[in-house]
């Protein structure tokens, strides 16, 4: 998946521009630098780099959701540049499982946004949900008395 990263210049005293991604491209190259690809008069996209869009059988239950909602989403995520060469933000990841996409939002570290999931990767993703996704019962756990004379582990 090729991701495009958009340049958007802004109003604010701290920082005179964002970053974020605005689109993935089914099928793309590598790309060994940043390419510009359609420009304005305060934004630019960059074709950034190539990820793969990996599919796990283990998380068929989140593609499922997200195939689900009136508009399927690629999320992307991008990390600040740490290197003097590296640019201010870089592509690590790109993900169809929403809930994913919440586990590296928690840290703040990172920017995580959801593009539109082009056509013939949401025909991809309902055929890998279709062949492998096993619906699991939901199994309420008992709860088991404290014996007051053990530790919490179970031994007295």
């Amino acid at each position: 998946m090729g991701v495009v990263i958009e340049r958007r210049r802004i109003d604010n005293p701290w920082q005179d521009h964002a970053w974020m991604p605005v689109a993935v491209i089914p099928g793309a190259g590598p790309v060994a630098d940043w390419v510009a690809l359609a420009e304005g008069a305060d934004w630019v996209h960059f074709h950034a780099a190539t990820l793969d869009l990996e599919l796990f059988r283990g998380e068929t239950e989140g593609y499922r959701y997200n195939l689900s909602q009136p508009r399927p989403t690629v999320f992307v995520v991008l990390r600040r540049g740490e290197e003097a060469d590296e640019p201010d933000v870089v592509p690590f990841l790109v993900t169809a499982c929403p809930y994913e996409a919440e586990g590296y939002l928690e840290s703040g570290d990172e920017i995580v946004e959801g593009v539109t999931m082009p056509d013939q990767v949401v025909a991809w993703v309902q055929d890998f949900v279709d062949r492998h996704h096993v619906d699991v019962p939901f199994k309420k756990r008992k709860n088991r008395r404290l014996d007051p004379r053990s530790d919490g582990r179970g031994r007295r």
